[in-house]
Order: structure tokens, then sequence, then C-alpha cells
């Protein structure tokens, strides 16, 4: 045989022998070898349920009807001033109550003046007034607040002014004496319960926190 041939038959013999060695430590494409990374595209948002922004406020629907006028001159005095909320409202509604009925049943308006409308001022001391001069005096105690509900809510956007219409419903003991000092049984109980509604009236956004009893009713 040609000594030519030999040798490109020892070399082909070779080569042969390197590739399949380096397959046997490196792999092939199809074995350990990763494609290189693709692209990932974006997947799809999930659509199976809707976020809702926002939503209802809870101090404003759990005192008033949603989407009636009277929660939306709540959410107009909320935007007026941030800082005002309802159930805040209506804890400070029930110490004024209070205060001011016993004021009037004790015949002493002088602590609750700052807090009544002059009309309202008025009415309050004729009908102290007249309690005076028939002789009668009354002993009372406040026994507790057995209900308060928040009826209306008004706002004025051209003045800021917010108004409050509240029912009350309190319970007190009484005992109503004459000139004398006897007892006048028709006028007296034990306990009775007391029923107002009162409108409070206040600028929203003023610097002056406290609201003003503008009108009562029954």
């Amino acid at each position: 045989m040609n000594s030519s041939i030999v040798q490109l038959l020892v070399l082909a013999g070779i080569a042969v022998f390197l590739i399949l060695r380096l397959r046997s430590v490196l792999g092939s494409r199809d074995g350990f070898e990763q494609s290189a990374p693709r692209s990932r595209q974006p997947e799809p948002p999930n659509r199976s349920f809707e976020v809702i922004e926002g939503g209802p406020d809870r101090d404003i629907t759990d005192h008033v009807d949603e989407g009636s006028s009277s929660a939306d001159a709540l959410a107009q005095m909320k935007k007026a001033e941030p800082g005002f909320a309802v159930g805040d409202f209506l804890q400070g509604a029930r110490g004024a109550y209070e205060m001011i009925l016993m004021a009037y049943e004790n015949g002493d308006l002088s602590e609750v003046k700052d807090f009544l409308d002059g009309d309202v001022y008025e009415a309050f001391a004729a009908g102290i007034e007249a309690r005076n001069e028939a002789g009668y005096t009354i002993e009372a105690t406040f026994i507790g607040l057995r209900e308060i509900a928040l009826e209306e809510a008004t706002f004025d956007p051209e003045t800021s002014e917010g108004e409050l219409t509240i029912r009350f419903v309190g319970e007190l003991s009484s005992t109503v004496r004459d000139r004398g000092g006897d007892i006048v049984e028709e006028e007296s109980s034990a306990m009775k319960q007391q029923r107002d509604v009162w409108t409070f009236a206040r600028r929203m956004g003023s610097d002056d926190p406290n609201w003003m009893l503008v009108a009562t009713g029954d």
C-alpha cells in the first residue's frame, strides 16, 4: 500500500477519535447544551377580576342611604373639610345634647349660650322665664341617650355652611315642684323619654370647630 495512503488513513482515524472524544466530554446540542434564551413575551393580564378603586365611604353610608341627597351633602362637607367625620360629629352631638338639655331643665343657659343660635337661645330663655313666672322648679337627672340618628344633611357650596339634623331620644328623671315646694304630680314621673329633632350648623373649613344649634323640633 502506498505510504501516503497509509498516512491519510492514520490521520483520518485520529480525527475520528478526537471527534468522538470531544462529543463524550462536551455533549451534543440535542443533549445537555441549552439553546440560546429567547426574549419572554409578557403574559396577558388576568381579567378574571376587576379592582374597584375608591368605593362607598362607610363613614357616610353607615348613617344615610348611599346616593341620597344627604350622602352627597356629607361628601361635599368632607371635601370642604377633609378632617370632618360623621361618626365623630355624632359622638360630639351626644355630649352636646345632654349638656344643652340639662341646662334648659335646670334653668341656666349661661354655659351653653355660645352653642345656641340667637333664635334658639331666645326660645329656650323664654321657656325658662315662663316656668319661673309660674313658680315651677325642675329637679332633673339625665339617665342616658336611648337613640341618636342622622335624619338629614345639607350643604351650601356658596357659603360652605353645612347643616345636620339629628333625632335624639333621651331618658331622664324629673320632678316638678311648685312655688311652695310641693310636687306637681301631673308633671312628674320617675323616668320619661325626651324626643327632640335638632339641627346643627357650621361653616366647613372654618377655624371655629364648634357647631351651633340653629333649630329645634320634636
